[in-house]
């Protein structure tokens, strides 16, 4: 099984944001995609915090690398409930999903 250390490179991301917040039409755009950015987030941290790389992650869900990294971005790919619990699993947690109530205007 490929145990590799996990050592991730730091990233301010709120100065990524402040930069890239200057850009015609990038809020709109990130705005769209917050809940795909906020899934991919704690992606990252919940692998992150099991120390594993995308090797081998992709190893414990029997899929490659690439695969974890389409999986890990927030991008047009919209992973299964199946995918998603697979992936949890592989980094040792459990995935929840909630519905929660809008607040009202």
């Amino acid at each position: 099984m490929a145990e590799l250390k996990f050592n991730p490179i730091r990233h301010s991301h709120k100065e990524f944001l402040a930069k890239a917040a200057a850009r015609k039409g990038f809020v709109e755009a990130y705005d769209a995609l917050a809940l795909e950015y906020q899934l991919a987030d704690q992606m990252l941290k919940a692998r992150s915090r099991a120390g594993l790389t995308q090797d081998a992650v992709a190893e414990r869900m029997g899929t490659t690398k690439s695969s974890i990294s389409r999986l890990e971005s927030a991008a047009k790919h919209a992973p299964s409930l199946a995918t998603l619990k697979r992936y949890a699993r592989a980094v040792g947690c459990e995935l929840q999903v909630r519905l929660v109530p809008q607040k009202a205007a």
